[in-house]
């Protein structure tokens, strides 16, 4: 398509017929997450987006969250790529989708998070071009950092709208996990908290009621009526979200 090759001629590299985006999403370092989005010939692949819990990182550090996506992200592919190659069953198939490395990698971010993405590359002994989004003073995107220089970008070509469609879903995508953990998190520590109700009364609550919220607002009726519930267990629960009012 037109967007790849104007991509490609400003790279100096071939069309990239498979690029993959990367983006860090938290709460001041609470539930940070990361996201993988792919595009296969200009369009999202969204069978081979993938999310990641970051496990090694505490505290709002995206360099350090980026470092561990990327290195999970790659590490995992190259062993797949062995097992593939030791399967004598499995030549011919695609073992799986992080056996697929792409022509170029979007960063969401300028130097910084290229030398981060460069960094993984190196240790793990792989070359692909590494590209970042250089943005400027209202967060939009107004030129591309490669090769050590900030290379501008024509904001009406279809190269530059392409790479603004790339950029906003990752942000969405990892936005969208963030919110779903951080919700499940409260959804558990609030009802956690009331004195009694166990396990199975919760999970008999949000089935019934879907949120926290909705159960804060039923009825005594409505809340003894519930599955596995009884009038005091119900009295304990509304006392719970009413003991303010």
């Amino acid at each position: 398509t037109a967007s790849l090759n104007t991509l490609g001629k400003m790279l100096k590299i071939p069309p990239p017929m498979r690029i993959e985006a990367f983006d860090i999403s938290n709460t001041s370092g609470f539930a940070s997450v990361g996201s993988m989005v792919v595009y296969e010939k200009g369009k999202p692949k969204r069978n081979d987006y993938r999310k990641f819990k970051i496990k090694s990182v505490s505290g709002p550090d995206d360099y350090a969250c980026m470092h561990e996506v990327l290195t999970r992200r790659f590490q995992h592919g190259l062993d797949e790529r062995e097992e593939m190659m030791n399967d004598e069953n499995s030549v011919g198939e695609d073992f799986g989708s992080f056996t697929k490395f792409p022509d170029l990698i979007l960063m969401d971010g300028g130097r910084g998070q290229v030398n981060i993405a460069l960094q993984v590359l190196s240790e793990l002994g792989i070359q692909i071009p590494v590209c970042g989004m250089v943005k400027d003073d209202n967060h939009r995107t107004r030129g591309l950092y490669y090769t050590n220089e900030e290379l501008p970008i024509d904001t009406h070509s279809e190269g530059f709208k392409l790479i603004t469609r790339i950029q906003d879903e990752a942000h969405r995508f990892a936005i969208e996990f963030h919110r779903s953990l951080r919700s499940k998190t409260q959804v558990h520590s609030i009802l956690d908290d009331i004195e009694g109700i166990g396990e199975k009364r919760r999970k008999a609550l949000l089935r019934r009621f879907k949120s926290v919220e909705n159960i804060k607002e039923a009825t005594l009726e409505e809340l003894a009526g519930t599955e596995s519930m009884n009038q005091k267990s119900a009295e304990t629960v509304y006392r719970f979200f009413h003991k303010e009012v």
